[in-house]
């Protein structure tokens, strides 16, 4: 978070500071035919995660103590980085939005957040994310998923 918030200095500057995405990001529970959330509490981490960083980013390090953190979040690699734009988002007075919504194969969410950049619906694209391959004609240890 201190990070973030000492990037910010830099967003002044035009220098653009990206993130990562996938806050839920349990690969041990993927279940590859699902496309909505399994029942063990990774859905209800990323609502909780989407409420903290749109309406409060500087208690986005409490996320740590919510019952289905570790769960949700096994390793750091995918949670570390939303806390430098909640960090930034601090610093800057105003709350993260999504920018990117989703979830895959029950325990991935898709949700990475901005601070000022805008969704493609924004600006009027509403075509759909383009959706997972079938795994009968790409197998998933061919794809990045």
């Amino acid at each position: 978070m201190e990070l973030g918030s000492r990037l910010a200095a830099l967003r002044e500057r035009g220098v653009l500071i990206v993130g990562s995405g996938n806050v839920v990001h349990n690969l041990h529970a993927i279940s590859w035919h699902a496309p909505i959330w399994d029942s063990t509490g990774h859905q209800r981490f990323d609502e909780a995660a989407r409420a903290v960083l749109t309406e409060e980013p500087a208690a986005t390090p409490r996320l740590q103590d919510h019952v289905d953190f570790n769960r949700a979040v096994p390793t750091p690699d995918h949670f570390v980085p939303v806390l430098y734009i909640a960090g930034l988002a601090a610093a800057a007075g105003r709350p993260a939005r999504a920018l990117i919504d989703g979830y895959a194969m029950g325990s991935l969410s898709m949700t990475c957040y901005t601070l000022d950049a805008k969704s493609s619906t924004e600006d009027g694209d509403t075509r759909p994310a383009a959706t997972v391959p079938d795994p009968t004609i790409i197998p998933a240890e061919d794809t990045n998923l």
